[in-house]
């Protein structure tokens, strides 16, 4: 659905339900990741950008302490008055809203009723962090119309808040950044222990960005997660006891994993490996984005996935599928597995004009080897979160 039919369906959708039109528009977007997987929680670099699918909120503000939340797209409300105390509801949707409100209430702000009305063109479950741009876009919304004086950091804070504390859900940070930082054309490199953040070019020109969605989810991402974690500390921990300057994988080199290897095991060894190399990657990518040079961009996100498959062990049959179809493709530069792993989609840097071809032929390989559906994204990169001005 493109960003014009979507601020008109939630609009109307808006009157409808309230025999008014609402006072303001806020869309809040989607993310990728280009690189840089696995390392936010390794003292590594992430590089998101937002793009251009949507959580949009039509929302007004009314004098009395009465509000009303709906979610079109589920065909589900939640109402209450303002006063109460927020606690989890048993509706999921609603703790990523009632978590930001809560975060709010805490700090003490004066809040008054409102109705809203929201509805989505991210797709749920591709790992494009529709959550997050929820969080973001209530707490843009709530700072906006009550001129609450939040910065950018403060509501992606208290959006990764919210989803720790009424979702359940031990988020890192890139997700909300990512939302609400966006800049066209721009991705983000962003330190996610320190929150340093510096903006690079990321206009592709020819080339464009294309998703490709397995449709699958496997079980063991959260246990595959947690083991990967504990793998890492304990190869981090034997690097420190080795080599005195090493404080964490950032400052660790490949020299230094190697001469480890028999000590480390061969498990431990891939996982730290693939650490070193990707943290490195990220420079390599931003330096290969600031150059326009995106043959070296693309065989690095290529270099990543085969990092992701072999040695951190995150991967899929369904997505490594995908990764391989492609590499043959005189039209695609590079492509590798976005995400925590074990599904969602593949990320591949293309020709633009080439992207039809690309999904009807990969399309039906998969559904032969597969028989599962596959569902394609062609993305921009845009701003973040934002109110809409006509």
């Amino acid at each position: 659905m493109s960003k014009k039919k979507l601020i008109q369906h939630t609009s109307e959708h808006f009157e409808k339900m309230f025999q008014h039109p609402p006072q303001t528009i806020f869309l809040s977007p989607g993310r990728i990741n280009i690189i840089g997987e696995h390392i936010d929680y390794n003292d590594g670099f992430v590089l998101p950008a937002a793009i251009n699918k949507y959580v949009c909120l039509a929302f007004s503000v009314k004098e009395t302490s009465e509000c009303t939340i709906i979610a079109k797209d589920l065909n589900s409300e939640v109402k209450f008055d303002i006063h109460e105390n927020v606690v989890p509801h048993k509706k999921m949707w609603v703790n990523y809203i009632f978590g930001v409100l809560h975060q709010l209430k805490i700090r003490q702000f004066p809040l008054k009723g409102f109705n809203v009305v929201f509805s989505s063109s991210i797709p749920i479950g591709a790992g494009l962090s529709s959550s997050a741009a929820v969080e973001c876009g209530f707490a843009y919304a709530l700072n906006t119309m009550f001129d609450l004086g939040l910065s950018k950091k403060e509501m992606a804070l208290i959006g990764q808040k919210s989803e720790h504390t009424f979702v359940g859900v031990n988020c890192g940070i890139m997700d909300q950044f990512a939302s609400v930082f966006g800049k066209k054309n721009k991705a983000i490199k962003l330190d996610c222990t320190t929150l340093a953040y510096e903006y690079h070019n990321a206009d592709f020109k020819k080339y464009s960005l294309l998703l490709l969605d397995s449709n699958v989810k496997h079980t063991h991402l959260t246990s595959g997660y947690n083991v990967r974690r504990h793998e890492v500390e304990q190869g981090i921990t034997l690097l420190k006891k080795h080599f005195t300057e090493v404080k964490t994988f950032r400052n660790c080199t490949e020299a230094m994993v190697d001469a480890l290897r028999s000590e480390l095991g061969e498990t431990i060894y891939k996982r730290c490996h693939f650490v070193v190399k990707e943290i490195q990657r990220v420079q390599d990518a931003v330096q290969a984005m600031e150059a326009s040079d995106f043959k070296k961009l693309g065989t690095l996100m290529s270099e990543t996935h085969e990092g992701l498959s072999k040695e951190y062990e995150v991967s899929c049959d369904e997505i490594d599928f995908l990764v391989d179809a492609v590499q043959n493709e005189k039209t695609v530069l590079g492509a590798r597995m976005m995400g925590g792993g074990f599904g969602g989609c593949s990320i591949n840097l293309v020709e633009k004009g080439s992207e039809d071809a690309i999904i009807e032929r990969i399309s039906k390989l998969y559904r032969n080897q597969f028989g599962i559906e596959l569902k394609p994204y062609k993305i921009k990169i845009s701003k973040g979160t934002s109110r809409y001005k006509k």
